[in-house]
């Protein structure tokens, strides 16, 4: 009986076994082929569980989602002006048929990717040798760029793989040319603004010296506006000093001798040398006499 259950038990362990290594799962992000004693049998492209016959077939799994090819180092390729440029650019690709791509490049990644390289370099030094550093850069960039995609995506398609899009991420100068270029715009650069410098200082001087011409005309004016009234008020102070000299000139001489005094007195440290017979002192002398 311990014999038989022995058995039982050993069959249950093979049977799991041999089941264990009869089913695979195949991922949404995965294709999977399937081989017999080396030779393809199947792919399987669509997600869940299979089967297979265990110890003469073994499935081998492949990423079927989208991967990026980068470039470690920007490439040189020269323009149709004969002018070197530095390139660093990326490729979208995807495998598409597993069967293809494993006959072709024996399922190596690095392979499909050397592969790949090659065809974007080929076709990209072939683009930029027919146009101009300013077409490529911008001008007919995105042209470019469907250009080299499209085929990139003709020779891949011969591997199984599908190039989903080639980018170029930047177009440079080599270093040395990037300093000459530099140089030329910067003393183009200093070469306009001593220009407009130049304008400006000939339009300040310019604003300056109408400013000057209308100060001179204001001030001009305003001088012969103010003698115009002072001479007006003078007028009419001298007619008024007259009218009143004319009503009584006595009191007028008197006035003014008072206003002299007070002028003539203002400080006690004032001296004044004059003869006592002087008319200076003729209100001094007799201030309750009138007439002489």
């Amino acid at each position: 009986m311990k014999k038989n259950m022995g058995n039982v038990l050993v069959g249950a362990v093979v049977a799991l076994v041999l089941l264990s290594m009869s089913v695979y799962v195949v991922d949404q992000r995965q294709n999977a082929i399937v081989f017999r004693m080396g030779e393809v049998v199947s792919v399987k492209t669509a997600p869940g569980l299979n089967f297979k016959v265990p110890l003469l077939e073994n499935v081998r799994y492949f990423d079927s989602r989208i991967l990026t090819l980068d470039t470690a180092e920007p490439e040189r390729f020269i323009t149709a002006e004969k002018k070197n440029v530095l390139v660093d650019s990326f490729v979208k690709w995807r495998i598409v048929d597993v069967k293809q791509y494993y006959i072709s490049v024996g399922g190596d990644e690095e392979r499909a990717k050397t592969r790949l390289m090659q065809t974007v370099n080929s076709s990209m030094r072939e683009e930029f040798g027919k146009r101009t550093i300013h077409e490529v850069v911008s001008g007919e960039r995105d042209k470019v760029m469907e250009v080299l995609r499209a085929k990139a995506d003709s020779d891949a398609r011969k591997i199984g793989v599908e190039v989903l899009d080639v980018r170029l991420k930047r177009v440079d100068f080599p270093m040395e040319i990037s300093e000459s270029v530099y140089r030329r715009m910067d003393a183009e650069r200093k070469r306009v603004a001593n220009e407009l410098r130049a304008t400006g200082n000939a339009e300040s001087e310019k604003i300056r010296a109408d400013a000057d011409k209308q100060r001179e005309v204001i001030l001009a004016e305003a001088y012969r506006e103010a003698q115009k009234t002072k001479g007006e008020g003078d007028a009419k102070a001298s007619a008024l000093y007259a009218g009143a000299f004319g009503r009584n000139a006595e009191f007028y001489s008197f006035y003014r001798s008072l206003e002299a005094y007070k002028q003539s007195f203002k400080n006690k440290s004032d001296v004044m040398v004059l003869d006592p017979s002087s008319a200076f002192f003729k209100y001094l002398k007799a201030p309750n006499k009138t007439g002489k």
